[in-house]
């Protein structure tokens, strides 16, 4: 295989360069740069990886507390450098494994702010430091030919598309046919916030947290002033036409009607979906304050999803619209990788995580699926799956894995995807839904 030219350019933003480069392969000769990601399985061509540097333990705010008791990083302190070291070599073994495959494999700056700095919003809060970019999925959305700059709902999180605004501003400098936009930008003043509802959250039963998971009452506010729309690029899910949003903790309804505009206007159908908890159920965790969709369902291929069995989808359209359209629906094997960590970012690993579903297609029945996952390595199996074990159980104390640290930038979806048009993976319709 011929040698991908990589090339690093220069960065360098109110007269600071950056801490890490921004390093971008070369397009293949005779090919051209081009953004078209229209679903999570056909061949990829291109992606863009996260990086650990400049991940910190956020201070608390309204969205999150930050401070799990159990965690032995204080709050508003970067993550070791041993840790950062540990997670870049199982990336750096990443990225080989997809380049051996003729993958283009493009890697973000990190610019300085991000080097545990507080900072100010101008409309009057304040933040004592940011939390990463080695999750590069969760405040973007990439589908087709659209890049979307999330409008999360993190503060610690808000200013995080600044890193990732030079590569997308190359990306439309090379494809013409790439548009780059935003959803609005969210204001996150204290109006938008539930500011007592991890106090709350202690003195309420199983019972009361599930029914307000079932109502989306989360820490931010929902339809009451300021009316901000919030939601986070991995809480949503690709096939083709049709595009699926999960409620979580991460967004809010507001979030969810700019997301169903936004299909409406670009020729594309939208589905959102709620996920249940279990409760009083010891061999079953709870999931009371969901992030990401993409613990919940995995799509090897056009007519394969794989739901998690703990956190079923509560909206009966949704499995009824997979089912319909000639779907196999299947539960995916129990997580066996044993998590040990005391320095985290969203809890504590103590055991077995369904973080074991977030995994990473690179072609029709081809998955990156992190290694230690025996179980769910030999039910794709049995499913007729290439699995590529990637090793990433020091990647995930930095707040996700193969699906959270990867934005699909190109993927290979034929004549149709060469003329910017989707697939349609879902041609008879739940009505309502």
């Amino acid at each position: 295989m011929a040698q991908v030219e990589k090339k690093e350019y220069p960065v360098v933003l109110q007269g600071q360069p950056a801490v890490k480069p921004m390093v971008v392969s070369q397009p293949k000769q005779g090919e051209k740069f081009r953004v078209w990601s229209p679903n999570e399985f056909s061949r990829l061509k291109r992606v863009l990886i996260g990086r650990p540097e400049g991940t910190n333990m956020p201070a608390a705010e309204w969205a999150w507390r930050y401070n799990v008791p159990g965690c032995k990083l204080p709050s508003h302190k970067p993550f070791p450098e041993d840790m950062v070291a540990a997670a870049n070599e199982q990336m750096d073994y990443f990225v080989a494994q997809l380049e051996k495959r003729g993958i283009l494999v493009d890697r973000i700056p990190i610019l300085p702010m991000m080097m545990n700095r507080p900072f100010m919003s101008p409309i009057g809060w304040g933040q004592l430091n940011m939390h990463g970019v080695n999750n590069v999925r969760d405040v973007t959305l990439v589908h087709g030919s659209i890049i979307v700059d999330a409008p999360t709902v993190r503060r610690t999180r808000v200013y995080e598309r600044w890193n990732l605004r030079p590569y997308f501003n190359l990306l439309c400098k090379e494809d013409p046919g790439c548009f780059h936009t935003s959803a609005p930008f969210p204001m996150l003043t204290d109006e938008d916030y539930d500011v007592d509802y991890y106090h709350d959250r202690e003195n309420r039963t199983d019972e009361e947290q599930r029914d307000m998971l079932l109502a989306g009452q989360f820490q931010q506010k929902n339809g009451e002033f300021p009316w901000e729309s919030l939601w986070d690029g991995a809480d949503i899910w690709s096939v083709g036409r049709d595009i699926f949003f999960q409620r979580s903790a991460v967004g809010n309804k507001a979030g969810e009607d700019w997301l169903q505009r936004f299909c409406e206007r670009h020729g594309l159908r939208f589905h959102a979906v709620t996920f249940d908890t279990p409760i009083n159920d010891p061999n079953r965790p709870t999931n009371f304050h969901p992030w990401h969709i993409d613990v919940n369902m995995a799509t090897p291929r056009p007519g394969l999803v794989i739901l998690n069995p703990d956190w079923p989808p509560v909206d009966e359209g949704f499995t009824q619209l997979f089912k319909q359209n000639d779907w196999e629906v299947v539960m995916g094997a129990r997580p066996t990788r044993v998590h040990k960590n005391d320095i985290f970012l969203t809890g504590l690993y103590e055991g077995k995580s369904w973080i074991s579903l977030n995994t990473f297609s690179i072609d029709e029945n081809v998955m990156c699926v992190e290694a230690g996952e025996t179980a769910f390595i030999e039910q794709l199996d049995g499913l007729g799956v290439e699995v590529i074990p990637i090793p990433y159980e020091k990647v995930i104390p930095f707040g996700g894995a193969l699906h959270c640290t990867t934005l699909d930038i190109e993927r290979d979806t034929g004549e149709k995807g060469e003329r910017g048009e989707y697939e349609d993976h879902f041609p008879k319709q739940v009505k309502g839904y």
